[in-house]
């Protein structure tokens, strides 16, 4: 079996992160639970929307997680599926609007 940079026991890890570096750890993991922490938007949805931005920022660790807490939070695999095909459409979107740029720069340079 070849080995892979990504590991997913390598999640359970994460809090270590404050063993390099403790204020800037802990300021990170008070502000990441507040921010999931149920307001506006309830802790499902929130939990949606990480999901559709992890596959954006293509983050495994992040996919497994947001996958495993939107089960436990009741999330459908169509919602999740509908979440990551909105996030895929606007980077999708994100990538082609910088076609006008292009299509400018090619007018420019063909006058």
């Amino acid at each position: 079996m070849s080995k892979s940079y990504y590991d997913p026991a390598d999640l359970r890890k994460f809090g270590n992160i404050t063993d390099w570096s403790e204020e800037l750890g802990t300021k990170f993991f008070d502000y990441y639970g507040k921010v999931f922490e149920e307001g506006a938007l309830s802790a499902r949805e929130k939990s949606l929307i990480a999901l559709a931005v992890s596959h954006v920022v293509k983050c495994p660790y992040c996919i497994d997680a947001y996958t495993k807490d939107g089960l436990q939070r009741g999330v459908t695999k169509e919602e999740m599926m509908e979440a990551v095909h909105a996030a895929s459409a606007i980077e999708a979107g994100a990538s082609l609007v910088h076609g006008v740029q292009m299509m400018n720069k090619y007018d420019k340079l063909s006058m």
